[in-house]
């Protein structure tokens, strides 16, 4: 495919999926909820890691996790106590339980305090060419405090030979959202 032939296509996909009618019934609109980049990036970060199945259940249950955080993602991250994550422990989404999300958003905060948020965990190891150094380092990081070694299979590590779809569909959701 030449460039001209490539810059087409990807400029029909942009017709296809960039408006209001696609983000409707696609779980892209649970990041479209929010405006504060902090919000954008852990309701994407989220949605992301629960996206496999059915996708209506995968929206409904993107929302509720967001309900669960009070519609205020950032601000819950940034400031729960061990009592507040008691409400998320009922939450299940296939094999990611109320435990994972707890321990998800451990390590979320741990990000936001210590490594100055998402964005800059991704950036400070991305390669030219690949995603795949950044988005080891960055499962490193989010896993660097206490967790159950369960909660680890949510996020996969391509240099382990995962090919990581959901946290590389994060990632392109996210390098959007800094752009907008």
């Amino acid at each position: 495919m030449t460039q001209s032939e490539l810059k087409d296509f990807l400029d029909e996909k942009v017709v296809l999926y960039n408006n209001s009618n696609f983000i409707e019934s696609d779980p892209i609109q649970i990041p479209h909820l929010f405006s504060q980049k902090e919000d954008i990036e852990i309701a994407g970060f989220l949605g992301a890691t629960i996206a496999w199945g059915n996708r209506k259940m995968i929206i409904k249950n993107a929302h509720r996790m967001m309900n669960l955080m009070g519609n205020s993602p950032y601000d819950f991250v940034m400031s729960h106590r061990e009592t507040d994550l008691e409400r998320l422990e009922a939450f299940v989404h296939r094999t990611f339980n109320g435990q994972d999300f707890s321990s998800f958003v451990r390590s979320l905060q741990h990000i936001y305090k210590n490594h100055h948020g998402l964005e800059t965990v991704f950036t400070t190891h991305q390669e030219s060419h690949s995603m795949q150094k950044s988005i080891h380092e960055f499962k490193t990081i989010f896993f660097e405090i206490p967790h159950q070694y369960r909660t680890q299979k949510h996020i996969s590590d391509p240099l382990n030979n995962s090919a990581a779809k959901r946290i590389n569909m994060f990632t392109r959701v996210i390098s959007v959202a800094y752009l907008v």
